[in-house]
């Protein structure tokens, strides 16, 4: 026959008993966590890449260990009420001190998501152009035409105008020409598509356009139109504009130069002389 436990052995069973199922329950979080975090960040990291699916895996073991810490202090009686009640007031003086950073946060997962541009791109994002240097969770950065990172908050560029050249395959090009003589117009008009005809980087469709802009201080303006591949738009647009002052410098026929009409007002001085 089996003897009784003292009294104080038997209160202390339920206690042992639920602080192993505390630490059973705390364990098996931890490894659930892990592994979930583990196979999310791997499942995404290909399709959205690293930075969002390292915080997305984050998030999800975070989260799966605190509902382990909560269900392991429920075991043991304690009242996780006080602590959930603790945590919204902390969540939400945080969420207020932090909406900035949490705006930018979600543009960054958002601009992941559509992916408008990646690594390498020509951009222009508020008037900020260059090549796109790299999208992290709450930024933008963008190595200027000079050189110059320049950092944008991802909150911002989500909101911007984007533009992306490199989407196109051809881009235009234009150039304002002021000729000096009006009736040299039929000739310059002529010498300049016969350069752009032979230039290796205007394309033949869209045709290009020259035409009569407006008649000002300058004389006659001149405006040139065509297109080129957009991998080559920097390099056709320095060329072509010296292959066109070339033509024209053969022919004779010359830029113009600003006018001014000085008008003196007649005085008695004047008349005297």
């Amino acid at each position: 026959m089996a003897l009784p436990l003292p009294a104080g052995i038997q209160e202390l069973q339920p206690a042992l008993a639920d602080a192993a199922t505390a630490l059973a329950i705390l364990a098996a979080s931890i490894i659930t966590g892990f592994l979930a975090g583990r196979r999310i960040r791997l499942l995404l990291q290909a399709r959205v890449g690293r930075d969002l699916a390292v915080i997305t895996s984050r998030a999800v073991s975070y989260t799966i260990y605190a509902l382990g810490v909560i269900a392991a202090l429920s075991q043991l009686g304690v009242n996780v009420n006080v602590f959930l009640l603790a945590g919204g007031v902390a969540g939400i003086v945080i969420g207020f001190a932090s909406q900035t950073i949490a705006a930018n946060l979600l543009s960054g997962i958002f601009l992941y998501l559509d992916r408008p541009f990646k690594q390498g791109d020509p951009v222009e994002i508020n008037g900020v152009g260059g090549i796109l240097h790299d999208v992290s969770v709450f930024s933008t950065k963008i190595r200027r035409w000079d050189g110059v990172l320049v950092r944008i908050p991802n909150e911002e560029v989500f909101k911007s105008v984007i533009e992306m050249p490199s989407r196109s395959l051809a881009r235009r090009i234009e150039y304002r020409i002021p000729l000096e003589r009006g009736d040299e117009l039929e000739k310059a008009r002529k010498a300049i598509l016969e350069e752009l005809d032979k230039h290796n980087l205007v394309l033949a469709e869209p045709q290009p356009e020259i035409y009569v802009e407006s008649l000002g201080e300058y004389g006659v303006l001149v405006t040139v139109r065509y297109w080129a591949p957009s991998r080559k738009w920097f390099e056709a647009k320095t060329s072509v504009i010296d292959s066109i002052r070339r033509a024209l410098e053969r022919e004779g026929i010359r830029i113009a130069a600003p006018r001014r009409i000085v008008e003196l007002a007649e005085t008695e001085e004047n008349r005297n002389r």
